[in-house]
């Protein structure tokens, strides 16, 4: 079997270079095993079927927990809910994992000596000038420093709090290979985590760590998915200028920003009520010109989301007008298949 793996550049796990593995999935507690094919990427474990090599779903490494250490075969799962789980037996496999938890483990409790001294020191210094900092800019400046893993960690504590009024991401294999498969069509080099909430979410919105949220009305009134990744693009366009984990830390306030900064962790609680504020935000696009360059990167036609903006077509006629693919997208976002597996996704 070809071997693949981490691309990320380090050094301790080169020799895992894009592998992969047989596995067995269970995606919850009462469903039945499904054979998978395991592949380990820089940042996340993709679980594709062996047949037609689709994408089931996507686990992010620095949230996987193995539940049985030393037993075999060795049992993961993609946090520390336990309702979702993966059987590994291959040596090689089992071992890129571990290597890349502790790892993981290892820059988020010790991340060396020297982050480790420039962590503490920069803590002590930033502690010192916070009577005369304004919290903005210690959020401000938090938020530039942050790696991806911290981030991503941020955004998952940020959706915890909101799925208390959202209820939990819609989910199923066929639906979250969609999602999966128009992440990587608009963006291939840094694909979105796409997740679907069933209600209370009346917009898109975004959350650290690159996790974009739709709300499922959005899949039934949309034509076809241009549309769909149309709001994905607007919201990942958007959030360039205005970087999400700014708004979550801003929420958490001076003391919860500052113990991130000098330990790398931040407590649940510091989010507590952050879903309200999310929910009651009000929504700001970008520019028509933002939204055209954005759309024309991805390849992927702007009259679809425009129309599903404003049917009228008063508000978004620049985008109509301007659109960077009046031939359609090319290559198209997914199939009739997958578009029909993302609209029952709630279902």
């Amino acid at each position: 079997m070809e071997r693949k793996g981490l691309t990320q550049p380090m050094t301790a796990l080169r020799k895992y270079e894009r592998l992969e593995s047989p596995g067995l999935w269970r995606e919850t507690p009462e469903a039945r095993l499904r054979e998978v094919i395991v592949a380990l990427r820089s940042a996340t474990l993709i679980l594709a079927d062996p047949k037609t090599e689709a994408p089931l779903t996507q686990w992010s490494l620095p949230a996987l927990r193995r539940l049985n250490p030393t037993g075999m075969p060795a049992l993961f799962a993609p946090s520390d809910d336990e309702g979702e789980t993966l059987e590994i037996d291959d040596p090689d496999m089992i071992a890129a994992l571990d290597t890349v938890r502790t790892t993981l483990e290892h820059r988020r409790a010790k991340p060396g000596r020297l982050r480790g001294t420039l962590y503490s020191a920069a803590g002590l210094v930033l502690l010192g000038l916070a009577v005369f900092w304004l919290p903005g800019a210690l959020v401000d400046y938090t938020a530039n420093m942050l790696p991806q893993p911290t981030r991503v960690q941020l955004g998952q504590l940020a959706l915890q709090d909101l799925i208390r009024l959202t209820g939990s991401p819609c989910t199923t294999p066929e639906g979250t290979a969609a999602l999966t498969k128009m992440a990587e069509r608009i963006d291939p080099a840094n694909p979105a985590t796409i997740r679907v909430l069933h209600e209370g979410l009346t917009r898109p919105a975004a959350l650290p760590g690159g996790l974009v949220l739709l709300p499922a009305k959005l899949l039934d009134q949309s034509d076809g998915p241009e549309a769909v990744a149309g709001y994905v693009i607007a919201e990942n366009r958007y959030t360039l200028g205005r970087d999400p984990t700014r708004s979550v830390l801003h929420y958490a306030g001076l003391w919860a920003t500052v113990r991130l900064l000098t330990s790398g962790a931040m407590s649940p609680q510091s989010l507590q009520g952050y879903g309200e504020t999310l929910l009651q935000s009000i929504e700001v696009l970008p520019s028509d010109d933002e939204l055209l360059s954005a759309f024309k990167t991805s390849g992927i036609s702007t009259q679809p989301y425009a129309l599903a903006r404003d049917p009228s077509g008063a508000t978004t006629a620049p985008l109509v007008r301007g659109d960077p693919m009046p031939r359609g997208s090319d290559p198209a976002v997914m199939d009739d298949g997958a578009w029909l597996s993302l609209q029952a996704i709630c279902q």
